[in-house]
């Protein structure tokens, strides 16, 4: 990792960059980038990757309707309302 490459990311992202927050950069890149490298000396032959990194299904609660409000209730503080519908400004001509 060197300042270049640092700066093109650095320009990639839009981010100005002092020249102590790109020292601290690269040295935070070199530690990612051997961290990579540890990653690639395992032997993953025959191992599944993983999609969710748990077996268990979360727990769903049951879809059940239900009146929260009534219609009326749901109207009142509609800024512009009829006996039954919102009033909405007319988008398509």
């Amino acid at each position: 990792m060197n300042k270049e490459t640092v700066d093109k990311i650095a320009h990639l992202a839009r981010l100005e960059v002092t020249d102590a927050e790109r020292e601290e950069l690269i040295k935070d890149m070199e530690n990612i980038l051997g961290f990579m490298d540890k990653l690639n000396e395992i032997d993953t032959t025959g191992v599944e990757p993983l999609v969710y990194m748990t077996t268990t299904l979360s727990p769903l609660r049951p879809d059940v309707v239900r009146q929260e409000i009534t219609h009326e209730q749901a109207l009142e503080n509609a800024p512009e309302h009829d006996d039954d519908h919102f009033r909405v400004a007319k988008v398509i001509g």
